[in-house]
């Protein structure tokens, strides 16, 4: 790890001030994934602004919306009351990411900033488009069993790693950013980015923006019939093969709204909205599901080590469907 600065602002203004006076700083909160990259030569920044002393932690409901507050702890937030009752998805979702003791560290706005865990990403001898623009994709030609069956391109195929992420889209979140010129709200659908021909870019935040808080809108019927499935190869501690966020509004048996994305499949969080459409106005039935399922496979593709994928997914799409239906 090299050798960098240490500053710790006081306030937001501040903070997005030490940012744009040196282009070679960023910021650290709780440093789960920031650190490791320092570690291991991927990131090298020259001075490290910890935002960890801004008033960023608040998790209150405002009006429809609940705000969750960038630098509150994921442990935190996975058992905050109002996010039990009210998103049990997000809840979920965060108590199956990483370790407690990870959790115990882990920020809502790192958590949304974390890169991808792929390892010819993490190993700075193999070639990698999103390390080192232009020097090739190991993952396209090599063992690539975790990685991408959506959106991904001829320069990276890598993954997402959040789980969380996974659960805001499915709930219409909204990221607020803060810089210089004030307040930007970004839709959480458009923050992530998918790779193309610029895979180091992982998101679409811009220089000199800090996240300050997530809002996300309460809708009483997916507090109901919510649920975070993830496969994966231990039951703790390890990233998703597939994940599915999956909420359902049923009324006579008929289903009113529907909310599904997954994870472990793209390079972004992804949402599934034409399965959702398709589903609206249909009745609970494992057909319907498995009718969904296949519509959100439509243009999924398998890399050789990860074809398993394109089965996995369509059935743990199905399997959470059935489980939140009572089927």
């Amino acid at each position: 790890m090299i050798n960098f600065n240490y500053v710790r602002p006081s306030s937001i203004k501040a903070a997005v001030d030490a940012l744009n006076k040196d282009i070679n700083s960023q910021f650290i909160a709780g440093g789960t994934n920031l650190v490791d990259l320092m570690k291991r030569g991927i990131a090298s920044p020259q001075k490290l602004i910890d935002v960890t002393n801004l008033p960023l932690k608040n998790i209150e409901q405002r009006g429809n919306n609940i705000r969750i507050g960038a630098l509150a702890l994921n442990s935190e937030v996975s058992e905050h009351p109002l996010i039990v009752q009210k998103l049990p998805l997000l809840s979920q979702a965060l108590k199956a990411g990483a370790s407690p003791q990870l959790r115990n560290m882990a920020t809502v706005g790192g958590n949304l900033l974390q890169r991808t865990r792929c390892t010819y990403f993490y190993d700075i001898t193999m070639p990698c488009n999103k390390r080192k623009p232009g020097s090739g994709c190991g993952a396209l030609n090599g063992f690539n069993r975790m990685h991408a069956i959506f959106g991904a391109s001829e320069n990276c195929i890598a993954v997402h790693p959040s789980d969380m992420c996974v659960a805001l889209t499915a709930l219409d979140a909204t990221v607020i950013v803060n810089s210089s010129k004030g307040e930007r709200k970004i839709l959480f659908k458009d923050f992530h980015r998918l790779p193309g021909t610029t895979p180091e870019k992982d998101n679409n935040l811009q220089r000199g923006e800090l996240i300050t808080a997530v809002d996300i809108p309460v809708n009483d019927a997916f507090s109901k019939n919510a649920l975070y499935t993830k496969i994966r190869d231990r039951a703790s501690y390890a990233f998703a093969l597939v994940s599915v966020a999956a909420a359902l509004d049923v009324k006579n048996n008929t289903i009113q709204n529907a909310r599904l994305a997954m994870g472990g499949v793209a390079h972004k969080p992804w949402r599934l909205t034409e399965a959702e459409n398709f589903l609206k106005g249909k009745t609970v039935s494992i057909e319907n599901f498995k009718q969904a399922a296949d519509m959100a496979m439509k243009d999924a593709k398998g890399h050789g080590h990860n074809n398993f994928k394109l089965k996995l997914a369509p059935n743990t799409i199905v399997q959470a469907l059935k489980t939140i239906s009572g089927i």
